[in-house]
């Protein structure tokens, strides 16, 4: 028995468990068919996901997890583990750490099996997406939730929703891209996942997303609009890093048609080429740990992209994933918010 040790659970998004066809068909298919991800109405989803989206994608995100995958395995995987092992380490004897995947392996059942096992009475739950989204923090928490109520666990939940604003996450972003030398490079870019311009309407009611200023400040009602927070996690960023407004520009990533969040990223860099930047730093702090969306959308084809069209170079910092500053960020977020709440 484990009493008075508490439960960490690190969550993210997950991956297929090889680049074989057939797994990347039944990870899709578990993670577009989730409402949170695509949030039309059911029989309009179901045409959509699995007789054109799938269809029309499932080969060419083969050769993609194909080209992302490691000897060890998928690098989102690989650093998920990673950071729990050294998180566990770093918080001590009073800890447990464990990393799940809201899609795929390891799943977030059997972890919650070995955390009913272990008779724990605290569970804290830290997914790991800086800023708030319904297609990841909200998707993940629920589903941890659902399937705790279904196994009827005595155990208490602490949970931390978002950290795109703690002070230790900025720093140690900072350090990783001051390792690059940003004042060599002509302009840094921010990149972010996107999401459907709807996902942000329900953030915006009554203003929508293309009137609202919460690009500029966090809105009263805005603590959970994603794009507020992703222009707030780059305002901190670039404030520390000593950047003026003219020096970046924050962009959007992943796009799956028109209708998402707006400016597209690979637009940007096009955009500031022909202005004379030949060489760009990019940043992806949407991301904690480096993925298909960081080493291959922009560290590999953006960078494509880029050279073809007569940029010099285009360098992707890469993500936090295991590195002791970004640890010491996960602990103080675990050990603040179970001081704040227990």
């Amino acid at each position: 028995m484990t009493n008075g040790i508490t439960a960490v659970l690190l969550l993210n998004v997950g991956s297929p468990d090889n680049p074989r066809l057939w797994q990347v068909w039944k990870y899709l298919t578990q993670f577009l068919n989730d409402r949170r991800v695509i949030d039309l109405p059911w029989p309009l989803k179901i045409l959509l996901v699995n007789f054109i989206i799938i269809p029309f994608r499932i080969f060419r995100s083969t050769q993609l997890y194909k080209r992302l995958w490691t000897d060890k395995g998928s690098p989102l995987i690989i650093y998920s583990l990673e950071m729990a092992e050294k998180l566990e380490t770093s918080l001590g004897k009073n800890f447990k750490v464990f990393a799940a995947m809201r899609y795929g392996n390891p799943g977030y059942k059997e972890a919650l099996k070995m955390i009913e096992a272990g008779g724990f009475k605290n569970l804290f739950i830290l997914p790991l997406f800086p800023q708030y989204a319904m297609s990841t923090t909200e998707t993940a928490l629920e589903a941890v939730k659902k399937e705790v109520r279904n196994k009827k666990m005595d155990i208490q939940l602490i949970i931390k929703d978002q950290f795109y604003d703690h002070p230790l996450f900025i720093k140690a972003f900072c350090a990783e891209i001051n390792k690059y030398n940003p004042s060599t490079y002509d302009h840094l870019v921010f990149s972010y996942h996107g999401l459907p311009n709807r996902h942000l309407e329900i953030c915006h009611p009554g203003i929508g997303p293309a009137s609202c200023q919460c690009h500029q400040d966090i809105p009263d009602y805005g603590r959970y609009c994603y794009r507020a927070t992703c222009y707030a996690t780059s305002r901190l960023l670039a404030k520390e890093l000593n950047l003026s407004p003219d020096n970046y520009t924050v962009a959007f990533q992943s796009r799956l048609s028109k209708n998402w969040m707006t400016p597209f990223t690979d637009d940007v860099l096009l955009a500031y080429l022909s202005k004379g930047c030949k060489r760009i730093l990019v940043v992806a702090p949407s991301f904690v740990a480096d993925c298909l969306e960081t080493l291959i959308e922009i560290g590999e084809d953006y960078k494509k992209l880029f050279k073809e069209a007569g940029g010099e170079e285009l360098q992707l910092v890469k993500s936090l994933n295991s590195d002791n500053s970004w640890i010491d960020a996960l602990a103080d977020i675990v050990i603040k918010t179970l001081n704040q709440k227990l």
